[in-house]
């Protein structure tokens, strides 16, 4: 009976979803504002991103790229971290 209890307990305990985590491979695409950094990168802004949207994540002091779906979810904040609360346009371009 106590293993039943002990596995049940253990079941509900790995359930708990573990706080959202910038994917260390991309760190050389972090701040280079190039559009490299792919989805689940940590970014400055969303320069830094593929899809263009650097999402804020719920407590903490980082972004994550995120495709345009999924930029509130699993506790990420929406498009325009670093951006001043803009979100870069996917079709933007700069002009000299």
């Amino acid at each position: 009976m106590v293993r039943i209890a002990f596995f049940a307990l253990l079941s509900v305990v790995a359930a708990i979803p573990a706080p959202l985590q910038p994917d260390p491979a991309g760190a050389k695409n972090v701040g280079n504002g190039q559009g490299t950094q792919f989805i689940g990168g940590e970014c400055l802004s969303s320069a830094d991103c593929a899809s263009t949207c650097c999402a804020g994540v719920s407590g903490q002091s980082f972004g994550l790229c995120s495709g345009l779906g999924a930029q509130t979810q699993a506790g990420k904040t929406g498009c325009g971290f670093g951006d001043n609360g803009q979100a870069q346009s996917p079709n933007s371009t700069s002009t000299n």
